[in-house]
């Protein structure tokens, strides 16, 4: 036997590089876990991962959801990115900031991410140029339907199958399936129990009528069939979790594997939350912490909980140390590295600070103690629910965090307006829609919310919507609009305009497709739009200049009492 050779006759295999499959629940509350005391639903499959791996005890994430994805991603607070917001164009992340993924890369890791993203959907700003070779999803902040969804699959409109976290967790198996043969990295981030609050028949009857045990802090406070609904919907998500850690097993991957779980801020109504006060959109302990469930079989101890304070920050630090793996960043990360205390050898773990922002309002948490922004000082060890002000009995403590919340401020949050324009041309196909656009006129949106809705009301030719776009690369485009126009309202003529150059022509057929998704809400969505199905339609090539301007789409002649709906502009390189 050569020398060096094992007993099959061949050199030891190199040790294999970890994958890493990441999880990111929307709008799921610390409480809305089993394995967190909440009997009022059952969540065996994510509970072991706490049982076979590790449980963080407090750990922070944001208020709302694209700070959170944003922090992740760069391990940065979120304003350093640019994220200053959900919708309208302030969830995206600044194009010099590096992301967790395009590390990955780097390295040679197989990299998708199937979900909501949320951090940006035109090109450059789309995930495929985050870093991701798989993209399957959806990158605005909400969705209408959950059902047989439209989605965006590397750049590409599709039609998803069957209920939308089903399909998200097919995808994201067959993208582990596909690079079982080499290190990937699996990103997750699920939109659910996020409104609106839609799941099947065979989760929600378990819920429908029922007394739930556990109730929110201020039982007057809760929407009973909401939180029944949410309850469901983690209840999906628990079996999709469930079906991936199977999954591992079956390629013989689950020991090269680490999962991690997570959610995105707190929950998103008045519920049972362990008596913390605050919920989603707020910076109080309930508002952002979140769970942080860690399995990695035979590398982390089995049952272990971590006491120390942690948050959505320190994950890119965390996850590129375990795999040995560069940090590509270009900028300094406010996140630090917790390999320490996931592997037993905690060494000098000193106190920190972990700052939380929504809309100019701060709030700063140590280990023991949590500032809130207006000043009131809170021992969250003796009072974790936040009952009691001690700013006045701790005033060096209260002066001392006073002061670093300042200085913060002043280093990270924005100063000025957002003065990004869309970036169109930087991809083969740019859609902008009504989401990313401003109506004008008697233009309305079809939801109070932008995210998911369309421009309706646009009856006459003093109504336009505008698009404030920076044409990357100039050439001819063929421009669309995705729309829906009532039987008999056919034949009004529209024009697009850039600068100088312009593209007319008439809707001359109509398409009139019902509002969908009523039906299969469990509770009503309130400021969300319903959706429809919407028909593409070429209005023609023009020429565009490279540069910033006003896209502008407007009727010349109206035919009926409304030209049309419109949902998406396209505009695609010819």
């Amino acid at each position: 036997m050569s020398a060096g050779l094992g007993l099959a006759g061949r050199a030891p295999a190199q040790q294999r590089r970890p994958n890493f499959l990441i999880v990111l629940t929307d709008d799921q509350g610390w409480g809305d876990l089993s394995v967190h005391g909440n009997t009022n639903l059952s969540t065996p499959n994510i509970d072991s991962l706490a049982r076979d791996g590790v449980l963080w005890e407090r750990f922070f994430v944001c208020p709302v959801c694209a700070p959170t994805r944003a922090e992740f991603l760069t391990g940065r607070y979120h304003p350093r990115g640019g994220v200053r917001g959900v919708t309208t164009g302030a969830e995206r992340l600044n194009l010099d900031e590096t992301t967790i993924a395009q590390s990955f890369q780097a390295a040679g890791y197989a990299t998708g991410a199937f979900g909501k993203w949320h951090n940006g959907s035109q090109h450059p700003y789309h995930p495929n140029s985050r870093g991701f070779d798989e993209y399957y999803g959806f990158t605005s902040g909400h969705w209408g339907m959950y059902f047989d969804t439209e989605m965006d699959h590397n750049g590409e409109l599709t039609r998803g199958k069957g209920y939308i976290t089903d399909d998200l967790t097919d995808r994201a198996m067959g993208f582990m399936e596909k690079n079982k043969d080499k290190p990937f990295f699996c990103y997750v981030p699920y939109n659910t129990p996020h409104s609106p609050m839609q799941v099947p028949d065979s989760y929600f009857r378990k819920f429908a009528g029922n007394d739930l045990k556990l109730r929110a802090a201020d039982p007057k406070l809760e929407d009973l069939d909401h939180t029944r609904a949410a309850l469901a919907m983690v209840e999906n998500i628990d079996w999709n979790v469930g079906r991936m850690l199977r999954k591992l097993d079956q390629l013989r991957l689950a020991r090269d594997t680490a999962v991690l779980y997570f959610s995105d801020n707190g929950p998103n109504g008045w519920r049972w939350n362990e008596g913390m006060k605050g919920r989603k959109g707020t910076v109080d302990e309930g508002g952002v912490r979140s769970p942080l469930l860690v399995r990695w079989p035979g590398r982390f101890r089995p049952g272990k909980r971590i006491p120390q304070i942690a948050g959505a920050i320190d994950l890119y630090p965390t996850l590129t140390e375990l795999a040995g793996v560069p940090v590509t960043a270009k900028k300094p990360l406010d996140g630090k590295s917790l390999k320490p205390l996931l592997e037993d050898d905690p060494r000098l773990w000193p106190d920190r600070m972990i700052y939380s922002h929504q809309n100019g309002r701060v709030s700063v948490r140590t280990q023991q103690y949590r500032l809130d922004p207006a000043g009131q000082l809170f021992d969250m060890k003796a009072d974790p629910m936040q009952k009691k002000d001690v700013a006045g009995e701790q005033p060096e403590v209260t002066a001392k965090l006073k002061k670093a919340v300042e200085e913060w401020s002043k280093e990270v949050l924005p100063k000025g307006p957002d003065d990004r324009p869309f970036p169109v041309g930087f991809h083969k196909t740019t859609r902008l829609p009504a989401r990313d656009g401003v109506p004008h006129g008697g233009v309305q949106r079809s939801g109070r919310a932008p995210n998911a809705s369309f421009f309706t009301k646009w009856t006459s030719k003093e109504d336009r919507m505008t698009w404030d776009v920076e044409v990357g690369v100039a050439g001819k485009y063929e421009a669309a609009i995705y729309y829906a126009c009532r039987n008999g309202q056919e034949g009004s003529v529209v024009e697009l305009r850039f600068g100088e150059s312009t593209v007319q022509t008439k809707v001359a057929a109509s398409h009139d497709p019902p509002l969908i998704g009523k039906e299969l809400d469990r509770v009503d969505r309130g400021s969300e739009s319903y959706v429809k199905d919407f028909k593409r339609h070429s209005l023609g090539s023009l020429d565009l200049a490279s540069g910033r301007g006003q896209m502008v789409l407007r009727a010349l002649e109206v035919k009926g009492q409304e030209v049309a709906e419109v949902r998406y502009l396209e505009l695609g390189r010819v």
